[in-house]
């Protein structure tokens, strides 16, 4: 990539972040490489069964969360495709925002067995807004710093109401919603994030048979 074509990449990113209207981006690899210091453990903000949520941090000083889905084969694919359905299109003060996406593969020489051999490395990843003040799990503890006054409570609790009936309105069933999963901005308004176990039911189907469990019981 040239540095021309990375300036071009970084500001459909931030027209994304500041620009509530705009499409998600189609990011490289290399982009999300270098914002999150190589996916570094210093950059990492969460972890979860299907991937790892680093910072990444633009020229700009602006922040994004960039979600690195795990290698695994069985998964891979088929959770992002899921996730990026169901998030196109999805804007609603209650859900998180989805500001790009990457899907790539490279043919890289690694180590097997003690050879060097070429393998097919995917990498799939996908963009979002950064929430500082965490996920709500964090505030209900019994042993949180900060628990919960009740009119926050109560904002909370209205807060993913609105955000799972707009889901609900748009067809899309979240099949993990769980305390880790709503994000919490400034404001302590709550956003539905983790949309990797998300189902988009066609416009005449209103229930489904859940054949395989997964997420959290």
């Amino acid at each position: 990539m040239t540095d021309r074509d990375q300036d071009s990449e970084l500001a459909a990113l931030e027209k994304a972040l500041l620009d509530e209207s705009a499409d998600p981006a189609d990011l490289p690899f290399t982009l999300l490489k270098s914002i999150t210091g190589n996916f570094s453990e210093a950059h990492e903000i969460g972890r979860g069964g299907f991937g790892v949520v680093y910072k990444g941090v633009l020229p700009s000083g602006c922040t994004i969360a960039v979600k690195k889905l795990h290698e695994t084969f069985e998964i891979l694919d088929k959770n992002f495709k899921s996730e990026v359905a169901c998030l196109v299109g999805v804007k609603h003060k209650n859900t998180v925002r989805f500001l790009g996406y990457c899907s790539e593969t490279q043919q890289l020489m690694v180590p097997l067995h003690g050879n060097l051999v070429w393998a097919s490395v995917r990498h799939r990843l996908l963009c979002f807004e950064y929430l500082p003040k965490g996920c709500l799990a964090d505030y209900l503890s019994v042993d949180a710093s900060c628990p919960l006054q009740w009119i926050t409570s109560y904002q909370i609790i209205k807060g993913i109401c609105e955000g799972v009936y707009y889901l609900h309105q748009q067809q899309i069933i979240h099949m993990d919603l769980k305390p880790q999963n709503v994000l919490l901005d400034d404001n302590m308004m709550p956003k539905i994030a983790d949309f990797g176990l998300s189902r988009r039911l066609s416009e005449s189907q209103s229930w489904d048979i859940t054949k395989n469990n997964f997420g959290t019981m």
